[in-house]
C-alpha cells in the first residue's frame, strides 16, 4: 500500500497523531529532500528522494518499492491531488493500492492570503510544465494562482507577462505558506522579480485591462508565424466547430502547416491534447514556436510523412486533414477513429475536392463549401475580394 500523506510547509509536526505515527513507523518514506530533511531520525527507516526530473525516472523508482507487500509512505505538500504527486501516482499504480491523506492545499492557502474566492481565480501548475503554458490564461482582469517549480518560476513568469504586453500585471509571491518563515513579496511584471525568493512558493497574478486575446476559436492570423500554409481564422473557426473538441480528447492534425488547428484545439481546454504531423522540417520547427507563443502546452509535433508517423501514434478522438489529403490517408484516419470519432478534411483543389466527395459517398458525413470575402480598397472605394473557397467534409464515426 502507498500511503500519500499531505503535510503543511512546517512538515510532519503539523500532522495529527495517527498520521504522524504512520510516517514515523513506516519502513520506507519517499519525498522531496526538503520534506525528508524535516523528519526526525528514525533507526532503520529507508528514505528515498524523488528522481529529477520526476516523470523521467518515476517508473524506475516505483519498480524498486515493495508497496504490494508492505506500506510505503509518500510525503507531499498540501493536497496531493491538487496538481500533486497523488494524481501522478494514480495514473501509474493500481488505485486500490493507494490511499490519499490530504492537507490544506497551497492554492487554498494562497486564496485565503489574497482574499480571493475559489471561483475568482484559475490554478495553473508550472511544477513540470514549461512556463509558456501560462500565456493561454493571459486575458483582461483575470486572476491566476501559479504553483511554482522553484524560485526561478516567478521571474520567468514575469518575463512571459512582459513579452506578451502585460507588463503592468501584479505578481505576489507567497512563500512557505503555513510555515514559521512564511513570506510575501509583491512585484510588477515590468520591474521584474528580484531578491532572494523561497524555493517553495505560489504566485498570485492579477491581470489588468490589456490586450484582448480571447478564448474562442478563430484567433487572429497574426498569432501564428507562417509561410502561407495557414488555415485562416474564419475557416479555422469552422473546422473547430466541426471537430468539437472536448476535455481530455486527442486530435491528430495531419499536414499541420503552421499548426493552428492543433493549437486552437489544445487551447480549448487545458486537458485537450493534439499531435501535429508535418513532413517539412522548417514548418515543424515553426509549429513548435507557434505552440510556445500561444501557450498551447499539450501539442506535440511529429516530423515525417503522414503514413510513417501515424502508425505509431495513440488513437485519436478526432482527426483534421488540412494538407496532404489522399485516399490512403483518409482511410487510415477513419480506421484509427473509434465510435464517436470525428474526421474533418479541408480542400481547395478540384482534385482533392473530388476525393472528399468520393469519401463522403463511402463513409457518409456532410459536405459544405465555405467562401469568405473581405472588403479591400479598390481605388478610392472598397470592394469585396473573395478568398479561395474551401470544401469541408465532416463525418462522425
Amino acid at each position: 500500500m502507498i500511503e500519500v500523506v499531505g503535510v503543511q510547509a512546517s512538515g510532519v509536526s503539523s500532522l495529527p497523531d495517527d498520521l504522524r505515527s504512520l510516517v514515523l513507523t513506516s519502513a520506507i518514506v519517499v519525498s522531496s529532500p526538503r520534506l525528508l530533511d524535516s523528519l526526525p531520525t528514525v533507526d532503520g527507516q529507508r528514505r528515498v528522494e524523488w528522481p529529477r526530473p520526476l516523470l523521467a525516472g518515476l517508473d524506475d523508482l516505483l519498480a524498486t518499492l515493495p508497496f504490494a507487500e508492505e506500506t510505503v509512505v509518500v510525503l507531499a505538500t498540501g493536497d496531493p491531488l491538487d496538481s500533486g504527486i497523488g494524481t501522478t501516482l494514480l495514473r501509474r499504480v493500481d488505485p486500490a493500492l493507494i490511499r490519499i491523506h490530504p492537507a490544506v492545499g497551497s492554492a487554498a492557502q494562497a486564496r485565503a492570503r489574497m482574499g480571493w474566492s475559489s471561483t475568482s481565480a484559475d490554478v495553473l501548475s508550472l511544477v513540470s510544465t514549461p512556463v509558456y503554458a501560462a500565456r493561454r490564461y493571459f486575458t483582461p482582469g483575470r486572476r491566476l494562482l501559479v504553483l511554482s517549480a522553484d524560485e526561478s518560476t516567478p521571474p520567468a513568469l514575469a518575463a512571459e507577462l512582459r513579452d506578451t504586453g502585460w507588463g503592468d500585471a501584479t505578481l505576489t509571491v507567497l512563500g512557505n505558506l503555513g510555515a514559521d518563515n512564511e513570506s510575501r513579496d509583491e512585484f510588477v511584471a515590468d520591474s521584474g522579480v528580484g531578491g532572494e525568493l523561497p524555493r517553495l512558493n505560489i504566485v498570485a497574478v492579477e491581470l489588468p485591462a490589456g490586450p484582448t486575446v480571447g478564448t474562442s476559436p478563430g484567433r487572429a492570423d497574426e498569432s501564428f508565424e507562417n509561410d502561407g500554409q495557414l488555415t485562416k481564422r474564419e475557416i479555422r473557426a469552422c473546422a473547430l466547430a466541426a471537430l468539437r473538441p472536448a476535455p481530455g480528447q486527442l486530435l491528430w492534425d495531419l499536414g499541420a502547416g503552421a499548426g493552428s488547428i492543433a493549437i486552437e484545439w489544445a487551447l480549448h481546454d487545458a486537458r485537450c491534447r493534439a499531435i501535429a504531423v508535418e513532413r517539412n522540417t522548417e514548418r515543424a520547427a515553426r509549429i513548435e514556436r507557434n505552440v510556445a507563443s500561444n501557450g498551447a502546452y499539450g501539442v506535440q509535433v511529429r516530423t515525417g510523412a503522414i503514413a510513417d508517423v501515424i502508425a505509431d501514434l495513440p488513437k485519436p478522438d478526432a482527426v483534421f486533414i488540412g494538407g496532404g489529403a489522399d485516399a490512403d490517408t483518409i482511410d487510415a484516419a477513419w480506421a484509427a477513429l473509434g465510435c464517436g470519432g470525428r474526421l474533418v478534411v479541408h480542400t481547395v483543389t478540384l482534385e482533392t475536392e473530388q476525393l472528399v466527395i468520393e469519401a463522403a459517398r463511402k463513409y457518409g458525413g456532410k459536405l459544405r463549401r465555405i467562401v469568405v470575402e473581405r472588403a479591400e480598397p479598390l481605388g478610392r472605394f472598397l470592394a469585396w475580394k473573395p478568398a479561395r473557397p474551401v470544401v469541408e467534409w465532416a463525418v462522425t464515426r
